[in-house]
């Protein structure tokens, strides 16, 4: 079969049955080893009514993210009963949060989980293409490959630039910047860079590319605010390092609507002309909520099952 499909498909098809075996085994794992996508349908009678995919949040797999929900026409009651069933599921196993993005599109399946799952909406992605970029035109950001002893600065800078409103739900820990262990397996890649300030070698920017196909590539950021860093020379960086593995490819920018840094980055794509095409809502379930805060009173979590949403 995979010598009648093109270079990249016969690649992934070889690749998933390769990985096969990894899979079958991989559903017996504990959670804190977990690092594939796993997959579970819901029947009535020998019918697949629909199916819900799930994949542990890299190098944080309590943290898990619904990466597809299928059902029948309608039956949104399905739609439902999946995303409890994994909720119940990986929470026995000890996960904290869940969290799904959604195309802001689809307004029935957004309310789903919000009224019906209990999730929350927490802020936006946008997906901006970039067309007609020359990189020539711009000396390349000296960007330098993430190493796992970058991971917890990197961290601190992620976290610092999150919005003080979406903090408890969107901060991230070190390990989720450290590259995994079972990276080559997974069923796409990532490479990390990180830019220093020359005079403190203090990390002042982080760069992920990511690709499933390698064909469309999707630029990640974070800067830290208080530095001027030209996006023009970011993307003149990435578009090189792109080019060495392949010669025609798309590029898309990310833009996280919960940085500090949102509102100057998407000034800059609107001065360029670039289009954004897709917008995506950031839903989060969790099994944590704060308690009232009292003055002067330390902030507390309880954990419990009726929980508030987080990524």
């Amino acid at each position: 079969m995979t010598e009648y499909l093109d270079n990249d498909d016969s690649n992934r098809f070889t690749k998933e049955l390769r990985n096969e075996v990894v899979k079958i085994i991989h559903y017996t794992f504990p959670l804190r080893y977990k690092f594939l996508p796993e997959s579970y349908v819901l029947t009535e009678n020998d019918e697949i009514l629909g199916l819900i995919t799930v994949l542990p949040k890299m190098g944080n797999p309590y943290k898990i993210i619904i990466t597809r929900l299928i059902f029948q026409n309608n039956l949104y009651d399905v739609g439902k009963q999946l995303v409890e069933f994994v909720i119940a599921k990986y929470g026995a196993m000890g996960a904290v949060s869940f969290s799904v993005k959604i195309d802001n599109s689809h307004d029935e399946l957004v309310q789903l989980f919000l009224n019906d799952c209990g999730f929350r909406h927490c802020s936006y992605e946008n997906l901006w293409k970039i067309e007609n970029f020359n990189g020539k035109e711009y000396h390349p950001a000296r960007f330098r490959i993430c190493q796992n002893s970058d991971a917890k600065k990197v961290s601190e800078l992620y976290n610092a630039e999150v919005n003080s409103l979406y903090k408890p739900a969107l901060i991230r820990i070190k390990t989720e910047f450290k590259e995994p262990f079972f990276g080559g397996i997974t069923n796409f890649y990532k490479n990390r860079y990180v830019l220093e300030e020359a005079a403190h070698r203090r990390i002042i920017a982080y760069l992920s590319i990511t690709t499933g196909d390698n064909t469309n590539f999707i630029l990640d950021l974070t800067t830290c605010d208080g530095y001027e860093i030209s996006y023009d020379e970011v993307l003149a960086f990435a578009a090189k390092e792109i080019s060495y593995k392949k010669s025609n490819f798309y590029m898309f920018f990310k833009q996280k609507q919960y940085t500090n840094t949102s509102e100057k980055f998407e000034e800059y794509l609107h001065s360029k002309g670039y289009s954004c095409i897709q917008t995506q809502c950031v839903l989060i379930k969790d099994f944590y909520k704060p308690i009232k805060q009292k003055e002067n009173a330390l902030q507390v979590f309880l954990f419990g099952e009726n929980g508030i949403a987080v990524d």
